[in-house]
């Protein structure tokens, strides 16, 4: 289980963000926090794996719990909620410290994406042993800068990641089914990132006919 850290000043989206967070599976709040101070507090008591936490508290920022965290060497990952007019001032102020963003207004499906796909490249990051250092530093890159390029809005550049490992895998074409089989991903959300590669001239798009009824999509990551 990747045990949780949630800092929130308003206790009643506290209780929100518990609510999703515990609705995901693999995750699980191991307390709650509504200040800065008290994040750091119970940081260093319970030892989370993640913190999923406000950037605006009523003490100090979230960028300043964040590298309190780092200077006193606790490895917890983040998740910073912030606006989406925030995101490259955090970006620039944290040097790649933060893990992922979410960005606020956010319905659960969105929150659950993004845990879920935190808890893919977590997984993926510690089975990689040390002769895979240079697939580890990328890895590591991309999850602490957020973002590896401008995606469009509701893409997630961790997830992208993901979409391209299995597509590469594959060495040839294959569904959005079996890409989100690899990925661990929903069909639906395997296919958005998909389009977003073909309409950016990275994957091929071919089309299978056979069986009954309309012709599958097939995709092929192109060489480059």
């Amino acid at each position: 289980m990747i045990r949780t850290l949630v800092v929130e000043d308003d206790f009643r989206v506290a209780e929100l963000h518990r609510d999703y967070t515990e609705r995901v599976p693999g995750f699980t709040v191991v307390g709650t926090a509504t200040t800065g101070a008290e994040a750091l507090a119970l940081a260093a008591t319970l030892s989370p794996d993640l913190l999923l936490l406000d950037i605006h508290l009523p003490d100090i920022s979230g960028i300043e719990v964040i590298r309190s965290l780092r200077q006193r060497g606790q490895a917890a990952d983040v998740i910073a909620i912030t606006a989406a007019k925030e995101v490259e001032t955090l970006r620039a102020a944290m040097q790649g410290g933060v893990v992922h963003y979410l960005v606020k207004p956010f319905r659960f499906a969105a929150f659950g994406e993004r845990l879920r796909t935190y808890a893919t490249a977590r997984e993926r990051l510690s089975r990689l042993s040390e002769a895979d250092q240079r697939e580890v530093d990328r890895l590591f890159a991309l999850l602490r800068s957020g973002a590896a390029e401008e995606l469009p809005k509701g893409l997630a550049p961790a997830t992208l990641d993901l979409v391209v490992r299995a597509l590469r895998s594959a060495g040839s074409a294959i569904s959005a089914e079996d890409v989100a089989t690899a990925a661990g991903l929903s069909r639906v959300t395997a296919r958005r990132y998909l389009d977003h590669l073909a309409q950016k001239g990275q994957v091929e798009l071919r089309m299978r006919y056979g069986g009954p009824g309309r012709p599958e999509h097939r995709y092929q990551l192109i060489a480059g």
